[in-house]
């Protein structure tokens, strides 16, 4: 029977998709429903797992079978450098969760690359915007927005933050920018991060993060890739001096984008503004007119000397606690089945994570038959069911595929 054959499978193979993975031998055991000891085991080379067993472990590990069964273990991509402040214990650590997004980010950009070059025979528009950290960041975010093609005017038409979001994630896939969301990794380990390449850079931000919270991170991250460089983020200063300088441009940047200067010193509210000291009301307000949120507001208000660095602080630290407190509240309810909405069909989490220029390539790839039904479903994360949804959100409202990045 299946459950008494034993998977040849190397053992240094069984050790790097372990720890490739950012797991213990005890937390993968753990995972994979087998005793530690006899992982442990396995990893030495003393015995092997079982067909069904070795199934489990790849689902523990997020891997596909067939790696099991290469010549050797891949060699380990360069490290992403990593601009987090985290607690000490948690210091140059990487959860499984983000090993894999990081993972994820990578296949699919490798994906893109080469679904695209097999569909126009061509290499993409690279994405050609630099910056250094000696610039003007304000003159750099007019430079990203002229690229961008955003005008300073548009907010006052999107209906919500999504639109919002939407237009800044087309804009950035306009440019020649992959934009992911990640699904399992906690806002508290990070909010976004980038893969510095110079065709099909990619930025990934956090979905469970509030959705004015990932507009910014798509500017932030975008920053980092003007500046040749891809990093994790959680988008706080209080690093190391190279790296506080490094995020704090990024920050400056992002702000400036998303608020231009000439635009909001000539709002009403700001221009006829006395003090330094600003009500939550106005703070609100401006938020609601950029789509951003209120500390992206305080902390704009704070670059053009209009507050001053104390209510900054302060006002920060209230807005982080509330965001906290919300966050608490959202886990209580969804542990005691209150969450309100349930789950996103896998149809429109396969749009939203994968981003609509990656899933209109797939299908472009398919219906020219380039790729087979078992590579869209591989490519898309879904059942082949749920394809014709698919097609209907991303095909139905988009252009072809040619001159779209």
């Amino acid at each position: 029977m299946a459950a008494s054959v034993k998977a040849l499978v190397k053992h240094e193979l069984l050790v790097w998709a372990r720890t490739s993975a950012h797991l213990s031998v005890e937390d993968a055991a753990r995972k994979a429903q087998v005793k530690e000891e006899q992982l442990a085991a396995w990893e030495q080379g003393e015995g092997q797992p079982s067909i069904p067993q070795l199934r489990k472990l790849g689902r523990a590990y997020k891997r596909p079978l067939a790696v099991f069964y290469l010549p050797a273990p891949p060699k380990a991509f360069d490290a992403l450098r990593d601009f987090r402040r985290l607690p000490a214990e948690m210091a140059g650590r990487q959860s499984p969760d983000l090993a894999f997004e990081i993972r994820r980010a990578r296949a699919r950009r490798e994906i893109a690359l080469d679904l695209y070059q097999e569909l126009t025979a061509e290499e993409p528009r690279a994405f050609q915007s630099t910056a250094s950290l000696t610039e003007d960041p304000e003159v750099v975010a007019a430079r990203l927005r002229d690229l961008l093609g955003v005008k300073r005017t548009e907010a006052a038409s999107w209906r919500n933050v999504y639109d919002a979001f939407n237009r800044w994630r087309g804009a950035l896939e306009e440019a020649g920018v992959l934009v992911f969301q990640a699904e399992d990794v906690e806002v508290s380990e990070i909010r976004g991060f980038s893969l510095s390449e110079r065709l099909f850079p990619a930025v990934v931000v956090n979905i469970k993060d509030a959705v004015v919270g990932r507009i910014f991170s798509m500017l932030h991250e975008a920053t980092h890739l003007m500046l040749r460089e891809g990093g994790l983020c959680d988008l706080r200063e209080e690093t190391s001096r190279a790296q506080e300088r490094i995020e704090a441009f990024c920050n400056h940047v992002a702000g400036a984008t998303l608020m231009p200067r000439t635009r909001i010193l000539e709002e009403g509210m700001v221009r006829l503004h006395k003090g330094t000291q600003w009500a939550d009301e106005e703070i609100a307000l401006l938020a609601q007119a950029y789509r951003v949120s209120r500390e992206a507001v305080v902390r704009r208000l704070l670059m053009l000397g209009k507050t001053t660095e104390d209510f900054y602080r302060r006002k920060r630290k209230q807005l982080q606690a509330e965001f906290e407190a919300q966050q608490e509240e959202a886990q209580q309810r969804k542990a005691l089945g209150l969450e309100a909405g349930g789950f996103a069909p896998p149809d429109r989490m396969a749009v939203s994570t994968a981003g609509p220029f990656f899933v209109r390539l797939v299908l472009e790839s398919y219906h020219q038959e380039k790729i087979t039904p078992n590579d869209l479903s591989s490519f898309l994360e879904v059942r082949l069911k749920h394809v014709p949804k698919i097609e209907h959100a991303v095909l139905a409202r988009s252009a072809a595929l040619g001159g779209h990045v």
